[in-house]
């Protein structure tokens, strides 16, 4: 009977044996520094996984002197439960870790250094407050300051341009110089020059209205830049801090602690990173950092620049060309092009579209080659080609694929058996009203942005009535009116119409319609048939008082739950035609709610 070590050694060869010739060799190449090229659908994670095997089972080199940096919480999952099937409860000890976990790591272990144990990391809620906040204090003549339309217009300015800052390591004086360059380069581009003559102009001329157009767009991301510090400290000033922050305290520390830097780069004889086309330029440095003690380090980086998602494609190109270039010396590349996911067909289609893209690694290193081949001879077999087709405008599109999805229903396909794949969410609500339409049963999947959905709008509103009436009792009509209509309560038009007519119309100053309900509700109670008392007024008034009795005695999570279950909101989801969507977004709300509760205990 094997025991446990040679029951793990078998596991190990048995992946081993299964990778193909180019997995092996990026499997077998464990010293100096190693770049793979992997293509999608090449079996990368696997790789991963089998290289920290193969480290651990033929070196002395013991689990915590290795560093694997993955992009993803889910990544680093994957790679536990792999190393656990070669190396046993040993896997556990090896630091796998997303950057901002690793970063975190370093200043939990540090915190005399970095001084950031009372922060909390700051939340949706708390960001979106924060930069309307300064953008509220922006003084009068500020190149983003409005004061006609959306006054927060340059809110998603702001919020993208100090996540991209923080991401990159980039200043607000190194932007300043990059826009400088640029401007100042305007008139000698392609786009800015006439190619042609016209009436007005001749060729190569300047565009000047062109150029002044985008001198003001420039203009305005300097002045964004410029708001940076004001933005990191009010963060401070509120005891919060981003996820991007703790990379950026870890370079310094390690910049400006010699010896702290050199206890990490003892410690991690080995380090390997996943997907390492989408690091930013903070978290390239962290690896920068870790790496330049040797001058031939064990690195291991994986990656293909066709895949950037997080990072726009120029960067990833700059970042693995820069790898290539520092090491070129004692550099062993890799390419993976033995495709396990898809058909030969798709995989030539793609390579179609890729090639349009300038920015590739093939352009910029000779030699190198990412056609990608099928691996899996039962796909061999299918040939046939993807079906492209052109529309005319978005209308076009989702009217034909609701009649396709039509057709395919019709023969007898199982809708489990239909997928419609989109780039953006948008897409998907448009293409469900057409589905709807036509009486198909579809399921989104999606991620959509909570607070603007129709149904947690209804929540919400309920929850501002609510709050206003305990402020300041009988001052909430606006919102109960509103809260009437809502299809929870079946309570007909007319009757709220009446309702605000009386409200309005009584001598003297305004009643409140709380307060009408509340005659028209004991007047139901004293007579078994009133004659002009609908049977959802009693109903609804006593829902809505037992809610505003709630405010003061349970916690706001406790309330939420109020109003879900008494509230009249899950009986009405449960009974409609998209139950499954709409609890799936009511415990999105809650699980945010509870989020926002356990970083806030007080909030109410």
């Amino acid at each position: 009977m094997l025991n446990i070590q040679e029951k793990l050694l078998q596991n190990f060869k048995e992946v081993y044996n299964n990778l193909n010739e180019k997995q092996k060799e990026a499997v077998d190449a464990i010293d100096g520094p190693v770049m793979v090229i992997a293509g999608p659908g090449t079996g990368k994670t696997q790789i991963l996984g089998a290289r920290v095997g193969k480290i651990l089972l033929e070196t002395d080199v013991q689990p915590n002197n290795i560093l694997c940096l993955t992009y993803t919480d889910a990544g680093v999952v994957a790679m536990r439960k792999r190393l656990t099937q070669f190396i046993g409860a040993e896997a556990h000890n090896v630091k796998i870790f997303t950057f901002h976990a690793f970063c975190n790591e370093v200043i939990q272990e540090n915190l005399s250094l970095f001084e950031k144990n009372k922060l909390d990391v700051i939340s949706d809620i708390e960001k979106i407050k924060l930069i309307r906040e300064l953008i509220d204090e922006f003084p009068k003549g500020h190149t983003l300051k409005r004061y006609r339309g959306d006054e927060y217009y340059e809110f998603d300015r702001l919020k993208n341009l100090f996540s991209t800052m923080k991401k990159e390591g980039w200043s607000a004086q190194q932007i300043s110089d990059a826009i400088d360059r640029y401007l100042k380069d305007l008139p000698n581009r392609e786009n800015f020059i006439y190619q042609k003559n016209g009436k007005d102009f001749k060729k190569g001329d300047v565009k000047v209205k062109d150029i002044a157009k985008e001198v003001d767009a420039m203009e305005k991301v300097r002045a964004a830049a410029n708001e940076f510090d004001n933005y990191q400290k009010k963060i401070s000033a509120m005891g919060r801090y981003d996820y991007e922050d703790m990379i950026n305290w870890v370079i310094e520390a390690f910049e400006t602690h010699p010896e702290l830097l050199l206890s990490y780069q003892e410690k991690l004889q080995y380090i390997l990173v996943d997907e390492y086309q989408d690091t930013s330029g903070t978290q390239n440095k962290i690896v920068e950092l870790l790496i330049n003690y040797w001058d031939v380090p064990n690195v291991f980086v994986v990656g293909d620049d066709d895949q950037s998602i997080f990072r726009f494609q120029g960067a990833s190109v700059e970042n693995m060309l820069a790898f290539v270039k520092k090491y070129h010396s004692s550099l062993k590349t890799i390419v993976l092009t033995t495709n396990y996911r898809s058909t030969q067909p798709i995989l030539d289609c793609a390579k179609v579209l890729i090639e349009n893209n300038r920015n590739r690694l093939i352009n910029d290193i000779p030699g190198l080659s990412k056609d990608l081949v099928v691996g899996i001879d039962a796909y061999k077999e299918l040939t046939a080609y993807p079906v492209v087709r052109e529309y005319d405008n978005p209308h076009e599109e989702m009217m034909h694929i609701t009649l396709e999805v039509k057709r395919l229903l019709d023969s007898g396909v199982a809708p489990g058996n239909i997928a419609v794949l989109y780039r953006k969410n948008e897409f998907g609500r448009q293409l469900a009203g057409y589905l709807a339409n036509k009486n198909i049963p579809f399921y989104l999947k999606n991620s959509p942005d909570l607070l603007t959905h129709t149904l947690i709008k209804k929540v919400l509103l309920i929850l501002k009535y609510l709050n206003e009436e305990t402020i300041q009792p009988f001052s909430g009509d606006r919102y109960l009116f509103e809260m009437m209509h809502l299809d929870f309560y079946n309570i007909p038009s007319i009757e709220i119409a009446k309702i605000s007519i009386e409200s309005a119309n009584r001598k003297g100053l305004p009643k409140s319609m709380r307060i009408i309900l509340s005659e028209k509700a004991q007047k139901a109670k004293e007579t078994m048939f009133p004659v002009d008392v609908h049977q959802s007024l009693p109903v609804f008034y006593d829902m809505l008082e037992s809610l505003i009795a709630k405010v003061g005695n349970v916690s706001f999570q406790e309330l939420i739950q109020e109003v879900l279950f008494n509230g009249g909101v899950i009986k009405h989801v449960m009974n409609g035609p998209d139950k499954i969507g709409d609890l799936h977004l009511l415990t999105g709300f809650f699980d945010f709610i509870k989020e926002e509760t356990a970083r806030n205990p007080f909030m109410q």
